[in-house]
């Protein structure tokens, strides 16, 4: 059963939560809510809560993201190369530069961008067998 089914059936189910649900009055109209919840609803401003984690999800979210390759001791300095070079289309030189740059220093920024257009990156590079990872970058 999927979290969503053991809410609703909470909600709807009183035997299941151990008590009856809780009507709370909001804005939309009363809503039946179960003891717990009700409680979080009078805990505080709700809605204002909301409105700064939004906020702060924008904010990270405008930031860029950066994919890096990690070196390892499986693949040859040639297929990380022919890996750049296929996947992000990069010319000859700047793909053995990358892949140099993994080999010397452990690793290498190979693309900046979206977070969800990095994990796709990250994804790729895991399907070509390279160790990869995003993270912030810098601003």
């Amino acid at each position: 059963m999927g979290v969503a089914q053991l809410a609703e059936r909470w909600l709807v189910e009183p035997e299941v939560a151990g008590s009856s649900p809780v009507v709370h009055p909001t804005r939309n109209g009363p809503t039946s809510v179960g003891p717990f919840l009700f409680k979080l609803c009078k805990a505080g401003p709700v809605e204002q809560t909301l409105e700064e984690t939004v906020l702060d999800e924008l904010t990270v979210s405008d930031q860029p993201w950066i994919t890096l390759v990690w070196n390892d001791p499986v693949n040859l300095m040639s297929y990380v190369s022919w890996v750049f070079r296929s996947y992000f289309g990069v010319d000859r030189p700047e793909a053995e530069r990358l892949m140099l740059q993994v080999h010397n220093d452990g690793k290498a920024v190979v693309a900046t961008g979206g977070r969800e257009e990095m994990e796709r990156h990250v994804q790729a590079m895991h399907g070509f067998g390279l160790w990869a990872s995003i993270q912030k970058g810098d601003e």
